[in-house]
């Protein structure tokens, strides 16, 4: 073994990381609070925003690892599905016998040139440490005026303590936020037995169904093509572009009696849900502008309406959250509750020898991403490919601080791309003139990112035309009017 690693975390991102270390020759240990693998995906109590319903908003091909396939066709997938697929992929890499499960690290401090890992009265070192620990596990509530005066029966939660919509049925329940969660707890209540429920919110966003025309959205929207365009073309113009997909995919909030959102999908923002806005337009959601106050139970809107409600939920993100980390490599970090100092959310140049795994923010799913920032950590390491220069970290870390308190969040294809040509493994689509449309405006799949560089497979190619074509996608080599339009645009711009 090349030397010994603490890998904090046992969810998708500390699994796919000790994976790869495994490959490449370095003895993980995985450090577990809880009794089982799959971090979020458990479901289990404290440890897991989890809710007993909830189903995956990612799909099926693009809420998986390259090594292993599902063994369902469905589209999307229940959390239970996700949990079962952990563990199989843990099984298959021998990972379970590598976790210290009911372990919970207090601090990690430095030591040397190694690392000092503290846990349960006990203190371990090691050559090097992933932290895995999750990025969505402190609740972010923001600051309401008269919030702590809220009397109603069912008393106010964050999404992440969410219990399932039986407490809430027959009660009047405010949910507040725009994002994911807010709305698919919003659409669960009034479904399932609310007697009247609201969403408050800053501002009105974008709404992109899971699903459209058959095809689950994020087979559409997180393509290497928007990826490359992104880098290539004037921000107003990729602005256009997404609003263009996402309003033909599910119209425009208004349509269905939601605020008119901003023109600029930018400054607007996009979220993904089936059924809020239906559920908008048959009346059986209000939207309501943010809060001004609470008193009691009575809740004032921005706008002087005001209403009494019985219960209030929280969706309204999360903190960063890293808390067994010493004050040395805090300040190094400079780590609050949003920021983290670090090259491409991974290393820091003068903590050489420990890495980050999950750590920013998202549109889409974060399994490919994952498994991408997993590869280039684990190659780095070893030596596969060479490590990134000094001077360039610091560069890459003095450009992200330059946005710091603008907002954070990312998309998927875009760190997939990152991290894909951080380890050298990003397919080149005239190398594979076959697979060249799938390649640019098909779906992300991990296979794809097995078709070059270290680790490429000889099925890879007939994996990834097979994930393409799912749901109907990429089922031809032929360019749309549009796909032809958009290259185009790239193309000149080179």
């Amino acid at each position: 073994m090349k030397g010994s690693v603490a890998v904090i975390g046992a969810g998708p991102g500390g699994l796919v990381a000790a994976r790869w270390l495994l490959a490449q020759g370095f003895d993980p240990t995985i450090f577990e609070q809880g009794p089982m693998v799959g971090g979020q995906w458990t479901g289990l109590g404290a440890q897991s925003g989890i809710w007993p319903t909830m189903y995956t908003n990612t799909s099926r091909v693009l809420t998986a690892f390259s090594d292993l396939e599902h063994v369902t066709d469905r589209a999307f997938l229940p959390f239970t599905e996700i949990r079962t697929y952990l563990q199989r992929y843990a099984e298959m890499f021998d990972l379970i016998t590598r976790t210290r499960f009911g372990t919970r690290v207090d601090l990690l401090s430095r030591d040397g040139d190694g690392w000092l890992v503290s846990h349960s009265g006990t203190t371990e070192r090691f050559n090097r440490v992933v932290v895995a620990s999750g990025r969505f596990q402190k609740p972010a509530i923001p600051d309401v005026p008269g919030l702590d005066t809220f009397d109603g029966p069912a008393g106010v939660i964050s999404s992440y303590d969410y219990p399932g919509s039986a407490p809430y049925r027959g009660l009047r329940v405010l949910v507040a936020g725009c994002a994911i969660s807010a709305l698919e707890i919003a659409a669960e209540l009034t479904q399932l037995g609310a007697d009247r429920v609201v969403l408050t919110q800053r501002r009105q966003r974008y709404v992109l169904p899971k699903f459209a025309a058959g095809v689950p959205s994020d087979h559409r929207i997180f393509t290497r093509y928007g990826a490359l365009a992104n880098e290539m073309l004037a921000p107003p113009e990729i602005d256009r572009q997404l609003k263009e997909i996402v309003v033909e995919a599910g119209g425009s909030p208004e349509q269905y009696g939601a605020p008119v959102p901003n023109p600029s999908l930018f400054a607007a923002g996009v979220t993904l849900n089936q059924q809020f806005l239906p559920l908008v337009a048959e009346g059986r959601i209000t939207v309501r502008p943010w809060i001004e106050s609470i008193s009691g139970g009575v809740v004032t809107f921005s706008d002087g309406a005001s209403e009494e409600f019985d219960g209030l939920v929280f969706g309204t993100g999360f903190d960063l959250d890293i808390p067994f980390l010493d004050e040395d490599i805090r300040t190094t970090l400079d780590i609050d509750a949003v920021h983290l100092d670090a090259d491409r959310y991974t290393f820091h140049p003068e903590l050489p020898t420990l890495a980050f795994m999950g750590m920013w923010d998202q549109s889409g799913g974060f399994f490919v991403p994952l498994e991408l920032q997993a590869r280039w950590l684990a190659y780095t390491w070893d030596g596969v490919i060479p490590p990134v220069d000094d001077t360039q970290q610091r560069q890459a870390i003095a450009a992200y601080r330059a946005r710091r308190g603008l907002p954070q969040k990312s998309r998927m294809n875009l760190a997939a791309v990152t991290f894909a040509r951080a380890a050298g493994v990003e397919p080149r689509p005239d190398n594979w003139p076959d697979l060249r449309r799938a390649l640019l405006f098909g779906p992300l799949a991990p296979s794809c990112f097995r078709l070059e560089g270290p680790d490429a497979l000889p099925d890879a190619p007939d994996r990834f035309a097979r994930e393409a074509a799912a749901f109907g996608a990429i089922t031809s080599n032929e360019f749309t009017e549009r796909e032809t339009r958009y290259w185009s645009m790239v193309e000149r711009s080179q």
